[in-house]
């Protein structure tokens, strides 16, 4: 692991698309070693910007320079199915100039490659087993086999841990994680927050997983296209805010109650202006004093008149101005808005069966069910053996001897895939909710996908352009705007890239469905609102066991 100093800074960065859409404006900072937490809301930029500091996009504006490499874990890692183990550790050609040693080619370039990496097989064992890969394949015996094995075969969770000992191998100063704890069990979480504590070099993640933000040293918030840094863990950081959203919000109620009495006032100014220019046309008429006089009189009152006015009005203006001074410190923030369509699956409508190898277990009706257990052990494919394409993505993977299956027993089944790799790449997002709702016209769904805040334009990228945050809720539209709906949801880790907030939306809709729910996660909190009936938990022999419901502490946002 590098020991010299981490340093990136950005000076002045923005970013401008190509229709003209600004994404990220004004932006400097520092970033030296320690970790800091990045947070937003989802389509803040927080992918934007790591991608910039990574180099892969280029600043419209300003400058980024940083003191060395910069090693970095996509929130699209897990898309890449045909990436080797080798691949994420980021060995691959070291490992492939090795063999090619091994097998007698003595070529320059092969040692160039392998350089002072002899040992590399050795130190990736290493990073492999403390990242919890004691024992598997590729960490007890670094073989052809292990090395070679693809992103396909290993499971979401799997796949973000190897990544992540990879980076740690490299030793890069600055590492970028970019939702790290998507997929991640929950031991596989304690390990990874093992590997954040001791890490060297500064380290920035994305993440809206709290338990990992309160291990960092900093909280970076990236909001409205510019970037604030506090000193302190996200709970620091989140007290703070509500701190300061408590004065604006006060703040904000006496500049309303100022504003109504300078109008209110304004109104009675004005009263008084009327009953004194009555008064003084009753004057005028009934000849009350001399014709010079009566002139005077009547233009000292209109000049007294206009200095009331104009004062009256100024204080308005005044009492305006301050409203929106206060209005604009008190956040607002755009959320998902889901309405299901109407559904009531009868009570005794048998939807699906969960295959053990010491059980069958039986959903039907608006029954919910959760399935929890280890990274690897078979979630995904059981729940994938549930869809009409299950053979032939299975046979792209390996599956484990003894594992649990599934049978649908109706056709109308909405899944959520945790890869989020079930949609068009390059379709635009439209095209791929027209596909989930032929019948529904191309109108009515801008409309609804305004509610999943994918407006305008957006609605006309193709998906392979949208950050994880913008897929994901392309992918949660095509479930849940679905025509006609789905009678089965089947969520495989639902709340990968979802900041708080939205979450709290999935569950108010998710709360009105009215048909069944299967649902893979690992965020305990989270199931916990959802009501759910059966708590099943998958071993790695494929059988299914019942769970007590976990004991959680209630959420604080």
């Amino acid at each position: 692991m590098s020991t010299h100093a981490s340093s990136l800074t950005l000076n002045n960065v923005g970013l401008t698309w190509p229709d003209g859409s600004v994404a990220l404006s004004g932006i400097s900072a520092t970033f030296g070693r320690g970790r800091t937490g990045l947070v937003g809301l989802n389509g803040s930029g927080k992918s934007t910007l790591l991608r910039l500091l990574t180099g892969q996009l280029t600043p419209t504006s300003g400058t980024i320079t940083t003191n060395g490499d910069v090693g970095y874990l996509p929130q699209t890692l897990t898309l890449d199915v045909q990436a080797t183990v080798a691949s994420l550790l980021g060995i691959r050609g070291t490992v492939d100039a090795l063999r090619a040693i091994e097998a007698g080619d003595v070529s320059e370039a092969n040692f160039e490659a392998v350089g002072d990496d002899w040992d590399i097989e050795t130190r990736a064992g290493e990073v492999l087993r403390a990242a919890g890969f004691a024992g598997t394949t590729f960490a007890g015996d670094l073989s052809a086999e292990g090395l070679d094995r693809s992103v396909g075969e290993l499971s979401g969770g799997e796949a973000v841990l190897v990544a992540i000992a990879g980076l740690r191998l490299r030793g890069a100063p600055i590492t970028l994680l970019d939702e790290p704890t998507n997929n991640l069990d929950g031991d596989a979480r304690r390990r990874l927050g093992d590997l954040v504590r001791t890490w060297t070099g500064a380290l920035i993640v994305v993440s809206h997983d709290t338990t990992l933000l309160e291990l960092m040293d900093d909280t970076a918030e990236l909001r409205g296209g510019t970037l604030s840094i506090f000193g302190g863990p996200y709970s620091a950081f989140r007290a703070h805010i509500e701190q300061e959203q408590s004065a604006a919000q006060q703040a904000q109620r006496s500049a309303e109650h100022v504003v109504k009495t300078e109008k209110r006032q304004r109104i009675e100014a004005e009263t008084k202006l009327a009953h004194r220019g009555k008064n003084a046309r009753t004057d005028f008429e009934n000849k009350r004093g001399s014709k010079i006089v009566m002139n005077q009189l009547k233009t000292n009152a209109q000049v007294s008149a206009g200095k009331l006015r104009a004062d009256a009005d100024s204080k308005v203006t005044d009492a305006r101005s301050a409203l929106d001074d206060a209005e604009s410190r008190v956040r607002s923030d755009a959320q998902i808005h889901v309405d299901l369509p109407g559904l009531e699956v009868a009570a005794t409508r048998r939807l699906a069966e969960l295959r053990g190898t010491n059980r069958t277990v039986i959903i039907q009706g608006p029954e919910r069910v959760a399935l929890t257990g280890p990274n690897g052990v078979g979630k995904t494919l059981l729940l994938e053996s549930l869809l009409p394409d299950a053979p032939s993505r299975a046979a792209q993977i390996t599956a484990p001897a003894g594992r649990a299956t599934a049978v649908a027993h109706t056709e109308r089944i909405g899944y959520l895939a945790q890869r989020l790799d079930r949609l068009e790449e390059d379709a635009s997002v439209l095209d791929n909710v027209r596909a989930a709702a032929p019948s529904v016209s191309a109108g009515d769904i801008r409309n609804r996908l305004a509610r999943f805040l994918i407006r305008g334009d957006a609605v006309d990228r193709p998906v392979r352009s949208l950050s994880g945050g913008e897929r994901f809720r392309v992918a949660l539209a095509c479930l849940l705007l679905a025509d006609p709906p789905s009678q089965l949801l089947v969520l495989d880790e639902p709340t990968n890239n979802l900041d708080l907030q939205s979450v709290d939306q999935l569950v108010g809709a998710l709360s009105q469905y009215r048909g069944g729910l299967l649902v893979v996660s690992h965020d305990d909190a989270f199931l916990a609102r959802l009501g759910i009936a059966s708590w099943l938990a998958l071993d790695a022999a494929g059988r299914l066991e019942d769970l007590s419901p976990p004991s959680v502490e209630p959420l604080r946002h």
